[in-house]
């Protein structure tokens, strides 16, 4: 179905100029062009479903030239990775999976315990065996600088050093989008095609183009109980629930999708596409309110970033 919408997407007489997905699919050829291996960032979530579609464009009609790298956590939403798995096996790309919990029976990493206890910080680590792995040079992933304070000071060229770690110091000027990718021996660059995006700029894409995308994002009845004016699902046993928190049937979706064990539904009727863009047009807070790994510090995110994380 993916391969049909762009074709006819593509064969209309008349295009419509869209000056951020012209930006983004610049962005990709030029890291093809720039890097001898890059790898796509596949999480299953709206923002990295943009960024296959984008990268279909780019390289149309030719299949995308690069893998999909999955950090599965054991905490993902069954819906995105059911979703992740029928997507790439119609598209026909090469999918990575590489699990955090081999890493947690190995004794690389120790996982966290407590009603907050999130495997989130331990991706980090497995997502760097994985470029060591592979030799990765370029991960491109779907962050954006509307998302958070510590990714508004990202590059669209993000220079990380050997450890993965990010220094706001050692990053280029990119002046005129001349992207420079030139890197020493270790160093990794993450690179973030659809950075200048909003959220609203994301749904009205995915609305333009018809993109399918996880059920889990639509408004649906989900056993759920309220913790800090936060709801998290009740159905989903690796989220910690205290027994006098009291569980109720609500009708919820999710505007972001992290693990399940940070991240919390919203109240909302919005069945399409029409309606979750013209929800978030009035919408007084970021997607990302809902993450409680957010809400750990003031800094984070800086913190994870500094670590290695995406």
């Amino acid at each position: 179905m993916w391969s049909t919408q762009l074709n006819n997407k593509l064969k209309m007489s008349t295009i419509q100029v869209n000056a951020l997905e012209s930006e983004a699919i610049y962005i990709f050829r030029e890291v093809v062009a720039q890097f001898e291996k890059p790898v796509l960032l596949f999480s299953g979530g709206k923002d990295s479903i943009t960024l296959v579609r984008l990268a279909q464009k780019a390289f149309y009609p030719a299949k995308i030239p690069f893998p999909l790298l999955h950090v599965d956590t054991g905490h993902n939403f069954p819906e995105t990775v059911e979703f992740r798995d029928r997507l790439t096996k119609e598209l026909g790309v090469e999918l990575i999976v590489r699990n955090v919990q081999d890493n947690i029976d190995s004794g690389k990493v120790k996982e966290e315990s407590g009603r907050y206890a999130s495997r989130n910080m331990l991706q980090t680590e497995t997502l760097l065996d994985a470029i060591e792995e592979f030799g990765f040079d370029a991960c491109i992933g779907g962050a954006r600088r509307d998302e958070e304070k510590a990714r508004a000071k990202e590059r669209i060229f993000s220079v990380r050093d050997d450890f993965g770690q990010w220094d706001e110091k050692n990053q280029r000027p990119e002046v005129f989008d001349i992207l420079n990718g030139r890197i020493e021996l270790g160093q990794n660059v993450r690179v973030f095609p659809i950075s200048n995006w909003t959220e609203l700029d994301v749904w009205s894409y995915i609305k333009q183009e018809n993109i399918e995308i996880p059920s889990i994002y639509f408004a649906h009845k989900r056993a759920t109980f309220l913790r800090d004016g936060l709801i998290w699902s009740a159905d989903d046993e690796v989220v910690f629930r205290e027994e006098n928190e009291l569980v109720e049937e609500r009708i919820v979706r999710f505007r972001t999708v992290g693990d399940m064990s940070c991240t919390a539904a919203v109240l909302s009727t919005a069945a399409d596409v029409a309606t979750i863009v013209d929800e978030i047009r009035v919408s007084p807070i970021s997607e990302r309110g809902a993450r409680i790994d957010d809400k750990r510090s003031e800094a984070a995110m800086e913190k994870r970033k500094q670590q290695g994380y995406f």
